[in-house]
């Protein structure tokens, strides 16, 4: 790992342990911490990758969770602090190795991995393809492939991809593969969180991570998972100077007394935070909803956002127009047809991107057939983008 972070080259690590071995004793912690603090010290430097394909138990956990993607291959491989017969003795709870740390949970249920595959020649292909969007080191530019998909190539199809009712959902992942090189998209953690799509794609042959909404899952909202799986990629990109594409169709947070007492506060912060500081290439593409503070952390112009889009089909407000006008005209509520005037006057007045583009919020209102090459113009302007944080030894991103 030291020669790794010396010549800037990317760390594998395949992972089969029962953990510390007990006749070592004292010695065996140390060497378990002595491989920790190589994690830390390489985090940011170069992409650190855990392919989990056995057992991984105790302390062996530790140096997976601190590398920057987890791989595991289902029904071979667990990941757990502590085994199935220490929980029955502790906590007299009944559980199988594969629904304590298998590959499902952690893939489903957690968020510790990644990713699960079905079995090992899978799995190691897959990695194959994966590192194929990374740069070697934060030194290097991620490779560059060539590619036949021109990007003027316009996409007709999209210009019907939102549905007339606002409140029908529609596939964002369908938007991410049209406008790709080849469709070529390698998503992360699909099975979690699931409300926010996060992966690797390519424009004009470079690596772009992608960011988006998935109505299709909790109408979008933001949640706490969906918060801290976005924040964590955010930075991951941000790290190893690859540019970020964010696909907006977002009501707001989910509410909720269970978001209320997770936290969402802080976790919602983070992804904040994360796009706030990010000094790489962003570009923003609203589809349809933008709503209240959400609209803000989705990589907003008022975050250094470099490039905003916006589609015909975007509302821009701080709600939905039902709920502000419930709001605004409290006193006329028992007056349906008043209520419904007003409704329809603040949606012709505010759904829509004329406000924010009047403000210098949104760059443009692009059509959406047209959104593979605007995207693909905007990185290219950003490709030898500048800029520096002010200097500090770390900042204090809101764990």
């Amino acid at each position: 790992m030291d020669q790794a972070v010396k010549v800037g080259a990317p760390v594998i690590g395949l992972n089969d342990s029962g953990g510390a071995r007990i006749q070592e004793g004292v010695a065996s912690l140390g060497g378990y911490a002595e491989v920790f603090q190589r994690n830390v010290l390489a985090s940011g430097v170069v992409p650190q990758i855990s392919m989990i394909m056995g057992p991984c138990a105790g302390g062996a956990v530790y140096s997976p969770a601190m590398t920057d993607f987890i791989f595991m291959v289902e029904d071979s491989s667990y990941m757990f602090v502590t085994g199935p017969d220490v929980v029955k003795t502790v906590t007299h709870e009944t559980v199988s190795h594969e629904e304590l740390g298998g590959a499902i949970t952690h893939s489903s249920k957690s968020g510790v991995a990644d990713h699960a595959f079905e079995n090992d020649v899978e799995a190691l292909l897959q990695l194959r393809r994966f590192i194929d969007f990374l740069p070697a080191s934060n030194r290097e530019k991620a490779p560059e492939w060539e590619t036949a998909d021109p990007i003027e190539r316009a996409e007709p199809s999209l210009n019907t991809l939102i549905p007339k009712n606002a409140n029908k959902p529609y596939d964002m992942k369908e938007l991410i593969v049209k406008i790709i090189d080849e469709g070529d998209f390698f998503e992360l953690q699909p099975n979690f969180a699931a409300n926010i799509i996060i992966g690797f794609g390519r424009v004009q042959g470079s690596t772009i991570g992608i960011i988006a909404n998935q109505p299709m899952v909790l109408a979008g909202c933001l949640d706490i998972d969906s918060s801290k799986k976005a924040a964590r990629f955010v930075r991951f990109c941000d790290c190893f100077n690859i540019p970020i594409l964010t696909l907006v169709d977002v009501p707001g947070f989910l509410p909720g007394t269970q978001q209320e007492y997770g936290g969402i506060i802080k976790h919602g912060a983070k992804l904040l935070f994360a796009y706030a500081e990010a000094t790489i290439p962003k570009v923003t593409v609203i589809t349809r909803k933008a709503y209240g503070g959400a609209y803000d952390v989705m990589s907003s112009k008022h975050l250094r956002g470099d490039v905003n889009f916006a589609w015909p089909t975007a509302e821009i407000a701080v709600m939905g127009a039902k709920g502000a006008v419930e709001i605004i005209f409290r006193g006329d509520l028992g007056d349906e047809e008043k209520i419904a005037n007003r409704t329809a006057e603040y949606s012709k007045k505010f759904a829509n991107p004329s406000v924010a583009s009047a403000r210098g919020y949104i760059d443009d209102v692009i059509m959406p057939q047209n959104t593979r090459s605007r995207v693909a113009r905007a990185f290219m302007m950003l490709r030898n983008k500048q800029l520096e944080n002010p200097w500090k030894k770390h900042d204090n991103i809101p764990l």
